[in-house]
């Protein structure tokens, strides 16, 4: 697995609960990838970082982690895609917001044609290949007409057009 991006949690802030950190916020502005590392920077004397499951995250239930992290310079690669929940294990500090949801989203690799030979393909419309019309044809044709005008439209923005 490649070598991925160090993310601190809190950026310059880091790890904590005091100022306004909006550990929620702060991770949506994040793209995740797998290899990527979370970096806790904290002072080890009033927090903790604990890995758990979805339940427990939103409990705020530091019982029976998964893994507990204590140095105040923790840093853990992530290996698998979906959700990696941690919270700070001190009393009061995940009911403080002290807490961060990490999500790997797949990534999507879809590959139509070369690239060579053309940097956009264009789609397959449904009533292209239909076998005749049906009783209900003005409601079937709608959609290709729709995705036509769309394709058509991304051609133009796109300068193929």
């Amino acid at each position: 697995m490649e070598a991925g991006a160090v993310h601190k949690v809190g950026d310059s802030a880091g790890w904590t609960t005091i100022g306004s950190l909006d550990s929620k916020q702060w991770a949506v502005t994040k793209t995740f990838q797998l290899g990527d590392v979370i970096y806790f920077e904290y002072n080890p004397q009033f927090h903790n970082v604990m890995r758990l499951t979805h339940a427990m995250y939103r409990a705020c239930n530091a019982t029976a982690p998964s893994a507990t992290y204590t140095t105040g310079n923790d840093s853990i690669t992530i290996t698998t895609r979906g959700h990696h929940y941690f919270i700070c294990g001190f009393t009061g500090h995940c009911h403080s917001g002290q807490k961060v949801d990490i999500n790997v989203l797949p990534t999507t690799t879809t590959t139509v044609g070369t690239p060579s030979s053309s940097p956009m393909a264009a789609p397959t419309l449904p009533s292209a290949q239909s076998p005749g019309p049906s009783p209900n044809t003005a409601a079937s044709s709608m959609p290709s007409i729709t995705l036509a005008k769309a394709l058509l439209l991304a051609l133009a923005i796109l300068g193929f057009a």
